[in-house]
């Protein structure tokens, strides 16, 4: 894989902010090395991830992972590595401190400068992953636990125009295959069994838009969903044997609806957004959520249709990993920038503070 971005110091990266435990090592403009070891399994049996145990996972897991990658990437010990990027929030506490205190401990041992990523950035900087991202550009990260609309005037710059008031697109995506019994993680699933299905026009209103603001709020759909399959008597799937095939062609066109529903709930903010953005160039759509088909669809022929450039990573970048953290550490090190030893991890629910510090050492 490569980047826009054809130089820039030997780099670590490790993503810990939840239940990923992903490294990657960054060298000669491209990613080297990768490996990622998702914890599905073990928090599918609770439909769910549990903070403690995904702690305990990380920890167990993360320190042969860069071993690994280091072994094939040819630099044993860490040889060549000039700089640590790691996860520092938002995500899950336990899990953020895990990578940090390791990534600090790797980088003091071998005398190299350690970066703090925002999470968030680096979703949506994995953009360039897929092309060159032509500023001033307008991100749509769309996850889990966030849906945040950005300006992004210039490189490095990222400006919060409107976010999640409660429940994320994503975390709604997963309620709602709760709802269904839909295997974990649902928001998969929800996507395979509407590519399936069809609409439905008028069964769910497109929420919060009664508004002028660019924020978004989701939980009123999960609400009314909850509220359409009691009332419908839908059944609940098999689990275990769960194949989309024999599922009923009311759920299909359930799935389809709230895809639906999300989508053009995502766009019509999106193009308020755009409406107060200057000379934007660039659309990108990144977090785990744009790897939803119907998302990407709607969204490229929305860019396609306002003469934008349009930009979203592989579906393997979409979700948590380690290459994003790698790359974005890059760009902070190439513009002079580092964190102290001393930097916290940041939890989701608070803003993650862009308080580095100069270090010229890769400066460009």
């Amino acid at each position: 894989m490569s980047t826009p971005c054809a130089s820039g110091p030997v780099c670590l990266g490790i993503e810990t902010s939840c239940d990923e435990t992903s490294v990657a090592l960054w060298a000669g403009g491209r990613i080297e090395a990768e490996l990622v070891h998702t914890q599905i399994p073990m928090h599918s049996v609770f439909g769910g991830v549990v903070p403690e145990l995904a702690s305990r996972e990380h920890l167990r897991l993360l320190d042969p992972l860069v071993e690994s990658l280091l072994a094939q990437a040819g630099r044993p010990g860490g040889e060549g590595v000039e700089l640590v990027a790691v996860t520092r929030g938002p995500g899950l506490l336990g899990a953020l401190l895990v990578g940090i205190a390791y990534a600090k401990s790797f980088a003091l041992a071998r005398g190299v400068p350690v970066v703090g990523v925002n999470h968030l950035h680096a979703h949506l900087l994995a953009c360039e992953f897929t092309g060159f991202i032509e500023y001033p550009a307008l991100g749509l990260l769309v996850s889990g636990g966030h849906t945040h609309i950005y300006s992004m005037p210039r490189p490095g710059a990222f400006e919060l125009m409107g976010r999640t008031l409660d429940d994320a697109a994503g975390e709604a995506f997963d309620k709602i295959a709760k709802l269904l019994n839909l295997p974990y993680p649902g928001g998969k699933y929800i996507d395979e069994l509407a590519r399936l299905g069809t609409p439905v026009r008028g069964l769910f209103t497109r929420p919060y838009l009664n508004n002028d603001n660019c924020d978004f709020s989701f939980s009123g759909l999960k609400t009314a969903v909850a509220l359409h399959v009691v009332q419908h008597a839908l059944p609940a799937l098999d689990y275990a044997a769960f194949d989309p095939v024999v599922v009923e062609p009311r759920v299909k066109d359930l799935c389809a609806t709230v895809s639906e529903t999300v989508a053009q709930t995502l766009l019509e903010k999106t193009r308020r957004a755009l409406g107060r953005a200057d000379g934007v160039r660039t659309l990108c759509l990144a977090g785990g959520v744009a790897a939803n088909s119907r998302l990407r669809e709607v969204f490229t022929a929305f860019a396609e249709a306002n003469g934008l450039k349009f930009l979203a990573p592989a579906q393997k970048y979409c979700g948590d990993n380690a290459a994003m953290i790698a790359y974005a550490g890059v760009q902070l090190a190439r513009a002079g920038l580092a964190s102290a030893l001393d930097f916290e991890a940041i939890p989701r629910g608070r803003a993650v503070p862009d308080d580095y510090i100069v270090n010229p050492l890769f400066k460009e």
